[in-house]
């Protein structure tokens, strides 16, 4: 019986390591695309590390599930492709017995999932998207791309059509810094970036500014005007969001304290109770906001938990699919595992889609993947006992 236990786990895992390779590679294509350009765009190496340290994390939640997937259909289909189940159930093999391992190794793999999604994956949000500012604001304009509007410096929009080193062709910037006019537009055919400290200099040639200034609201024309950006390369204060709460408090890399989930969650309910309690009914505007906050604050929670236990529903769900499946062709297998993650995942995000809907519950609603996975194996497991 150990023999057999250890035949169908060793079959098990191989093909779960490799499909969990493939999976990983596949989804950090992009991942690696990006690293590439920054690399190349003279981003430090250090701070191209500890973007790719960050970020691969999060693509747990993705390829971990879906590996124990593949290799549950995958594999069972081989083992009834080639009478190994029916073999097995003429020895009196119970379907329990040939399950039991892959499931144990599901298990630790929700586990695993619950952690990383709770405290490695928001802390490497928060990090991923300081390192995204630090690279978009610190390095000024060398890592923006062209054809996109840049908002990431105070009171300044800017787009540009091409880029040749820190020169910029056919440039449009909207400048909001004077509170005394609505906004400034001034057009370049060409511009030379420079730095001054934390300012950024634009050296525009053939340029257009309408208005001049709050005295002057016509237009004027220059052959060439340097525009100062002041403090451009601040690093601004980055306020967490709710991706970026951990399960248990920690103290971030700048010294501040950060809530962990729970407690945020128990602010904000205390909040909703407060405001029912003492505003009046002209100000449900700010309960319906309260509600909205918690509502997303939940929903967030609960995707984190969902994510995890998708690994062990999809276990669940793979071998009594790969067992009926009874077919070699891998194409077969491959077509109920997409069918079978697509239809667990698209809930999942119907659910995000609509997590400030406080109403309808999407933080319960979200967990309706992991029933009918429930629902389903309880209906096939039987069947093929």
């Amino acid at each position: 019986m150990k023999t057999i236990e250890r035949y169908v786990f060793t079959s098990f895992l191989s093909s779960f390591l490799l499909a969990f390779l493939v999976l990983s590679f596949v989804l950090t294509i992009g991942l690696m695309v990006q690293i590439v350009q920054y690399i190349l765009q003279g981003l430090p190496v250090d701070l191209v590390g500890e973007f790719a340290l960050v970020t691969f994390p999060e693509t747990l939640q993705w390829t971990v599930p879906l590996g124990l997937l593949v290799s549950s259909i995958l594999v069972f289909s081989r083992m009834s492709a080639d009478s190994e189940i029916a073999a097995m159930r003429a020895c009196g093999i119970n379907i329990f017995t040939v399950m039991r391992w892959p499931l144990l190794f599901a298990a630790a793999c929700t586990i695993l999932g619950i952690f990383v999604n709770n405290e490695i994956v928001p802390r490497g949000h928060e990090v991923r998207r300081n390192l995204l500012r630090r690279i978009s604001v610190g390095a000024g304009l060398d890592l923006l791309e062209p054809g996109k509007v840049i908002s990431d410096f105070p009171k300044v929009k800017i787009l540009f059509k091409n880029k040749v080193g820190n020169t910029l062709e056919d440039v449009v910037v909207v400048d909001f810094s004077n509170p005394k006019i609505d906004h400034r537009l001034i057009i370049a055919s060409k511009t030379i970036v420079e730095k001054d400290g934390r300012d950024i200099i634009f050296d525009m040639r053939d340029m257009t500014i309408d208005p001049i200034d709050e005295d002057h609201p016509g237009m004027a024309h220059a052959a060439r005007f340097k525009y100062r950006m002041k403090d451009a390369l601040k690093d601004g204060k980055y306020n967490p969001k709710e991706k970026d709460l951990t399960f248990f408090p920690y103290t971030a890399k700048d010294g501040s304290k950060r809530d962990g989930i729970l407690t945020v969650l128990k602010k904000r309910k205390d909040n909703v109770k407060k405001i029912r309690k003492t505003q009046e009914l002209k100000d449900k505007g700010m309960l319906k906001i309260a509600k909205k906050e918690l509502s997303e604050l939940r929903t967030e929670f609960m995707k984190r938990f969902v994510f995890a236990f998708a690994s062990i529903c999809f276990v669940l769900v793979g071998v009594p699919l790969g067992i009926r499946a009874q077919r070699r062709e891998s194409s077969i297998g491959m077509a109920i595992a997409l069918a079978t993650a697509l239809s667990y995942y698209l809930v999942i995000i119907l659910m995000l889609s609509l997590e400030k809907k406080a109403a309808i519950r999407p933080d319960i609603l979200i967990w309706l993947p992991v029933v009918i996975c429930c629902v389903l194996a309880s209906k096939l497991i039987p069947k093929n006992l």
